[in-house]
């Protein structure tokens, strides 16, 4: 008997389904994820992926890995082996369980996820490459939702057919431990990759997050971070003193800081984080709210334009470190 078509899509969606099934055919071929190994690597696809996810999350349990990769624990468990005899990969007790085993990234397997990351770049980098930049954004928006659909109908087994929520990432104000390195970290990959900046650019973000984070004890200050589970994915923060130190009262709020994690853009994420300081700014009672950022950054021009801001001056520049067209935007207060 021939197979049936599956009944289970919603009518609504079946014009729909055969063009992603071959987009995705076609995405996991070009990829490489048809060969035995992957990502310049000697190493099979699983294993890839689990370096990317300790990696990217400074240590899982084996438990969090089988759930992060979709994987029954006997494989992942066999594969978790491979990489530890192999050296990628080391256990480390539990501060609070010693029955509990958190894998990490040994020296060698933090080499080895720069080099599928620096392979990753290069293949999705060049992709990109072949589409107008105004196009960006809608890749980013429409693969992002496409998989947290898909993780959103694993975690409701029974309700496939019901439109399920992707996960939150949540905003949450005030100073946490990472903060200033992950910002950082996020700053100087996003400005080096895309726009050549370089260690004058890292260190002024340094150096500018660590004369902030110290004076959040005062009430015109505020950093909010954006998070997946624990871990920091998007920053933004209203400095309320660096532009009024000649006033009684600040009267000049600067926006700062504002980044949101690769494969995280044009979601929403960005937006909502800035919904959280313009709103703070208002309440606060500044005057207006002011930032500097360079011609180029369109989607970020587009929040802040959304958000009330107005292109104030232009003039070429270098303050960080590379010659670029220099902005600031001013927004006025809302009532």
């Amino acid at each position: 008997m021939a197979p049936q078509p599956s009944v289970s899509a919603p009518l609504a969606n079946r014009d729909a389904v055969l063009p992603i099934r071959d987009a995705s055919r076609r995405i996991v071929r070009e990829l490489g994820f048809m060969k035995p190994t992957l990502a310049g690597t000697e190493l099979p696809a699983s294993a890839v992926h689990a370096l990317i996810e300790i990696g990217n999350r400074g240590g899982l349990t084996a438990t969090d890995l089988c759930d992060r990769l979709n994987l029954e624990k006997s494989s992942v468990s066999r594969m978790l082996r491979k990489l530890i005899d192999g050296g990628d990969l080391a256990e480390v007790s539990s501060d609070t369980d010693g029955r509990s085993k958190r894998l990490t990234l040994t020296a060698q397997g933090r080499r080895t996820l720069a080099a599928i990351d620096a392979f990753a770049h290069e293949q999705v980098g060049g992709a990109l490459a072949c589409l107008p930049a105004a196009d960006h954004a809608m890749v980013v928006e429409g693969l992002r939702l496409y998989a947290d659909a898909l993780q959103a109908r694993r975690a409701t087994p029974g309700n496939e057919s019901k439109a399920a929520a992707p996960l939150a990432v949540r905003i949450e104000p005030g100073y946490r431990p990472g903060l200033l390195g992950r910002a950082v970290d996020m700053h100087a990959r996003f400005y080096a990759r895309d726009h050549g900046f370089g260690a004058v650019f890292e260190s002024r973000v340094a150096a500018g997050l660590a004369d902030f984070l110290p004076r959040l004890d005062r009430p015109c200050n505020a950093v909010w971070t954006a998070l997946d589970g624990d871990r920091i994915v998007g920053t933004i923060a209203i400095d309320g003193e660096d532009l009024s130190t000649d006033t009684p009262a600040p009267r000049i709020a600067h926006l700062r800081w504002f980044i949101v994690e690769d494969g995280r853009r044009g979601g929403g994420l960005g937006r909502r984080l800035l919904d959280e300081a313009v709103a703070f700014a208002d309440r606060t009672g500044f005057a207006e709210t002011r930032l500097w950022t360079f011609r180029g950054l369109d989607a970020a021009r587009r929040l802040y334009e959304a958000a009330g801001f107005v292109l104030a001056t232009e003039s070429p520049g270098s303050q960080w470190g590379t010659e670029v067209t220099e902005q600031s935007f001013v927004r006025p207060r809302r009532s």
